[in-house]
């Protein structure tokens, strides 16, 4: 027994350590994969823009994993049947980034894939969920993974550019981070197997985002090669009203008793007194219809929404799987014996919520989804699947673009059939179903996570996804090609247009109050 346990996991004082520009750092092995966890990619003053980690000689154990950006409020996350969550101590210097990998040869040019968590720009961390666990992705797909934390909410995405130069970017230096992590991946992930010259960027949610918000910065060009954009498409969620995130700083200042010429105090004011601040001040502004959420703000670094502003011409050559869930912000129970209902009483359940377009919305999903049962209407996404149908089609005006579409559909067994929801796709990505509860159904968990897992592994390899059966089409103009993942899987092509446009009509927009809110 003390055999195997010693070929499972090593450790020892020189081993395995690898090299890199600032110096030395030791990890753990563990069934074949080296993990790295808690190194510092970069260093920041608050507000300001980040700077390389000075040098040390010796060896430095990257054996636990860094500190999380703190949030602004300690609500409880959703349900951990759901979503099973890790919780980890916070701090604002937070830039750390983590690695998993099946060689330290820096001939191995494995490919690197970057993840970038949910939350939004003011939440999450990149051990936050249980799926996020990079080992098996690294094992099952060869493949080097990274994961990686940065400033959020206030200390990422405040604006205070007004106040001097040196605050000019301030509404973006949680992207700031993001890009310096890529520069460290750049020069030293040669030492852990990695290949600089093909990185994947995928992410979900406000990772999600943030893939295609480092496409819409010059500063990242050449840093990543591909990206991955699973439910990271809302409708004007980063499209804040001008001067809003000013008054926002001055309301902070008057707050906390300093005058507008005191900024810099804003800089030392403990993180918690900060927060406690913002938490008071927020309400009252937003009253007054100022968009009070932790967002980028669009300028020479960040050219803003590409929907709004348009789509950079370096950024419409980088090829890009993207998609949703099915039910996304549905979170609530699902419908016990909804199978055993009679369609009567189906439909007068469905009329309540539709009203006169319930006839019209239930011959549309029939023909989008024969296999589910009608009172899934009651579940279907009106957050993030229209305006990922518009960022395709955009997006697709362009021959140059590689755009490949999807939609996780899959039918979990909680409550006779519980639809999918947002992150519910995840454990499939990372090869982290087994360690779900909620995901292990015999038989058909490993066929959808081959699925899943195969495609974005052959992505990051490639630059094609693949699906054994499939051929999955890129999106051509005024044509969605959509690979939808379920028990089976199909490719079915501009399905669901009329179906999810009706419904977001008869539905009515999302609150974007409600996502700003939303801790995974």
């Amino acid at each position: 027994m003390k055999e195997k346990k010693t070929q499972n996991f090593i450790c020892t004082t020189d081993f395995p350590v690898a090299e890199t520009v600032q110096g030395k750092i030791r990890g753990f092995q563990t069934n074949g994969i080296y993990t790295f966890h808690g190194i510092r990619y970069a260093e920041a003053r608050r507000f300001h823009r980040p700077e390389p980690v000075k040098p040390w000689e010796g060896i430095r154990d990257a054996l636990s994993y860094g500190f999380v950006c703190p949030l602004l409020n300690q609500d409880t996350p959703t349900g951990e049947v759901l979503i099973p969550h890790r919780y980890w101590p916070m701090d604002e210097n937070c830039q750390y980034l983590n690695i998993w990998t099946g060689s330290l040869d820096p001939k191995a040019k494995k490919p690197v894939m970057v993840w970038l968590h949910g939350g939004g720009f003011y939440a999450g961390s990149s051990i936050e969920q249980e799926a996020y666990d990079g080992e098996n992705m690294s094992r099952y797909g060869d493949v080097v993974v990274v994961s990686l934390n940065h400033r959020l909410n206030i200390l990422g995405y405040l604006d205070l550019s007004p106040f001097g130069e040196e605050y000019k970017n301030s509404a973006n230096a949680g992207n700031d981070d993001m890009i310096a992590a890529l520069k460290w991946i750049q020069e030293n992930i040669r030492n852990f197997g990695g290949d600089p010259e093909n990185v994947t960027l995928f992410g979900q949610s406000g990772g999600g985002m943030k893939v295609w918000n480092l496409m819409q910065m010059p500063e990242a060009d050449g840093l990543f090669h591909k990206g991955i954009v699973q439910s990271g498409v809302m409708e004007g969620f980063l499209d804040p009203g001008e001067g809003d995130g000013t008054r926002i700083a001055e309301a902070l200042l008057e707050e906390l008793g300093f005058e507008k010429d005191q900024v810099k105090e804003l800089e030392t004011v403990p993180y918690r007194q900060l927060a406690d601040a913002w938490l008071k001040v927020s309400p009252e502004l937003k009253e007054k219809g100022y968009y009070v959420g932790s967002i980028p703000k669009p300028n020479e670094f960040y050219l803003g929404e590409p929907t709004i502003t348009g789509f950079r011409s370096h950024a419409k050559k980088i090829p890009v799987i993207i998609g949703t869930v099915f039910g996304e912000f549905d979170f609530g129970p699902g419908f016990p014996g909804k199978y055993d209902l009679s369609q009567e009483k189906i439909l007068e359940i469905l009329k309540e919520k539709f009203g006169s377009s319930t006839e019209q919305l239930v011959e549309l999903f029939k023909k989008a989804y024969p296999e589910k049962c009608l009172l899934d209407l009651l579940s279907l996404d009106n957050v993030f699947r229209t305006p990922t149908i518009e960022f395709v089609e955009e997006r697709s005006k362009s021959p140059e673009s590689e755009t490949y579409s999807y939609l996780f559909a899959y039918e979990f067994p909680l409550d006779d059939g519980k639809c999918a929801w947002h992150c519910s796709e995840i454990p499939y990505v990372f090869h982290n179903a087994d360690r779900i509860p909620i995901c292990r159904t015999p038989g058909v968990m490993e066929k959808l996570q081959d699925a899943v897992f195969g495609a974005w592994i052959s992505f990051a390899k490639e630059g094609k996804p693949y699906v054994p059966g499939i051929d999955w089409k890129r999106c051509g103009k005024d044509e969605e090609q959509v690979l939808v993942f379920d028990e089976t899987c199909s490719l079915r092509k501009n399905f669901d247009h009329e179906l999810v446009r009706l419904h977001a009509e008869a539905t009515g927009p999302f609150i974007i109050e409600e996502a700003e809110n939303l801790q995974h």
